[in-house]
């Protein structure tokens, strides 16, 4: 008797192009954070606070909440209303980047894993 498949295996069997995609753009992803990551420190997304109690995660989600927030308006005003990008050098891409990397952080955070 075959062993039965994994969804991810399934997933790559039936969409290939797809599923090798999404890898890629998964490792674009942990380069970019990683970078950013050394760039900026924990206290970015910690908000300068241990990230031991409630109320200190929340600040930190609360935070991480008005980053990708942020970017979802902007995303509103250039996809959805076609408005023009004035800023040159963030362009949409860059805001679905950040978006998956902040819902990943906050993950990170909620998880009590956002430390050395």
């Amino acid at each position: 008797m075959a062993a039965e498949k994994t969804v991810t295996q399934q997933m790559e069997e039936e969409y290939p192009e797809i599923a090798k995609e999404y890898k890629k753009i998964l490792k674009e992803q942990y380069e970019l954070f990683a970078g950013k990551m050394l760039d900026y420190g924990l206290d970015n997304i910690s908000m300068g606070t241990r990230l031991e109690t409630q109320d200190e995660k929340k600040l930190s989600l609360t935070a991480v909440w008005i980053r990708m927030n942020d970017k979802m308006n902007r995303l509103k005003n250039l996809v959805l209303l076609g408005k023009e990008n004035r800023v040159a050098d963030e362009s949409t891409t860059d805001s679905y980047r950040d978006i998956t990397n902040y819902g990943i952080i906050a993950q990170i955070v909620q998880n009590g894993m956002w430390k050395k």
